[in-house]
């Protein structure tokens, strides 16, 4: 399965972007989506999952109220609305999924494909 990530750019705080993750590459199953992010020198950080098919999701406790993952199941993409973005949100964000049944989990080992990452940068 190949991720491809789009939608990053630079903005100001306060504003929003819509990141969206596309997978491509054959016949496969998305048991779940997720996002993490990089920032430079920190390591990677769990953004937000969600399930493909219970739909059921979960946010870091910094983005909670301010974004929201949906899937586009129609498309095998998966979407991240962020609003109300602050300096702490730079960083550099990967989407993943998992080809693999199995119970929910945020850690990155629970996801088996990853995209190439967008960058955000929110600055004033």
């Amino acid at each position: 399965v190949q991720l491809q990530a789009s939608g990053g750019g630079s903005v100001q705080p306060g504003d929003s972007l819509r990141l969206s993750c596309a997978a491509s590459g054959g016949t496969f199953t998305l048991y779940a989506w997720g996002w993490f992010r990089q920032a430079p020198g920190k390591e990677r950080q769990f953004v937000a999952t969600i399930d493909s098919g219970t739909q059921s999701i979960f946010y870091a406790s910094s983005v909670k109220g301010r974004f929201a993952i949906a899937t586009d199941d129609g498309n095998n993409a998966v979407h991240l609305q962020m609003h109300g973005l602050k300096l702490d949100d730079t960083a550099v964000y990967y989407c993943a999924a998992r080809t693999q049944d199995g119970p929910g989990d945020t850690s990155a080992t629970y996801f088996d494909s990853w995209g190439q990452g967008t960058q955000v940068t929110v600055s004033s």
